[in-house]
């Protein structure tokens, strides 16, 4: 398991999954355990993930100040990790609410970044949110399926914020495409992989200045890609086309049937997507 020391002394770790040029992937929760992200569905297969353990969550070590939880704070951690890597540009991956740490680092290094791919990603730090009707938009086109009943209750107290643990259970199919198999397995690993203390403190009052981001996001040269999954909440489809109307060179892939983590309901296609897109546009996927 690698480590790197971030600009404040904390040891960060992450894993090396799989072959090729180097693809950085920021996970989600927010402040998630990178695990949960796998091989992202046979990507590992085009590329070599490089997934980071963000400060206090899998193998990284708690930092001395919890502040620097607060995700503007944590651009570093990814600027240590590119020169640790002994990279001059990078092409970086972020999932869900990771989209606002990577929204940070292409605004404060636009120059290291060679491809953004922005996965069922968050963008509070453009100032485009992902709002209660959203979610219940979404919700509601699972309307025929055999669970939906006993989940809608519990994902509009989630949605709330109000929501007990086994509320949190019950609201877990909303996230996926299938609620199969594999689902299940993926949402029972969650719980124990969250800091709980660094997900309250990640997008505290500082962390983000909007018409800033978006000011410089917008002069980015740089491809991306905006995937969001036909049946989720966060970004519903026409949402993830706003945020694509931030940048230059967007682009925006909306998964068919899939949910929250498009990767475990359709490996074969969302590797598809992912791996066309940094081939087309880098060159360099084997």
């Amino acid at each position: 398991m690698p480590v790197f020391h971030a600009p404040d002394g904390t040891p960060l770790a992450y894993h090396a999954v799989g072959d090729g040029a180097p693809l950085i992937c920021l996970p989600g929760g927010p402040m998630r355990a990178s695990a949960y992200l796998g091989d992202l569905g046979g990507v590992s297969k085009h590329r070599r993930l490089i997934l980071l353990d963000l400060r206090g969550t899998g193998d990284s070590a708690a930092p001395a100040d919890p502040a620097s939880y607060r995700c503007d704070r944590q651009v570093g951690d990814v600027e240590a990790l590119r020169r640790h890597l002994g990279l001059d540009r990078v092409d970086l991956l972020a999932h869900s609410a990771a989209g606002d740490l990577a929204l940070l680092y292409a605004a404060r290094h636009p120059e290291r970044i060679r491809s953004l791919l922005l996965i069922t990603a968050r963008a509070r730090a453009l100032g485009i949110p992902f709002t209660l009707e959203h979610r219940r938009e979404a919700m509601a086109l699972r309307a025929a399926e055999p669970w939906y009943a006993h989940a809608r209750p519990a994902g509009e107290a989630v949605w709330a914020g109000t929501a007990t643990d086994a509320e949190w259970d019950a609201a877990g199919p909303f996230q996926y495409g299938r609620w199969d198999a594999a689902a299940r397995a993926h949402a029972a690993a969650e719980v124990e992989q969250f800091h709980e203390e660094a997900a309250a403190l990640y997008a505290s009052d500082g962390a983000f200045d909007p018409a800033a981001a978006r000011a410089a996001v917008a002069a980015l040269d740089a491809p991306v890609l905006i995937l969001a999954g036909e049946l989720d909440g966060g970004p519903r489809p026409r949402v993830a086309r706003t945020v694509a109307q931030c940048f230059r060179r967007a682009e925006v892939a909306v998964q068919p049937g899939a949910g929250h983590y498009p990767w475990v309901d359709d490996p074969a296609a969302f590797a598809g997507t992912v791996s066309g897109f940094l081939e087309r546009e880098t060159g360099r996927v084997s």
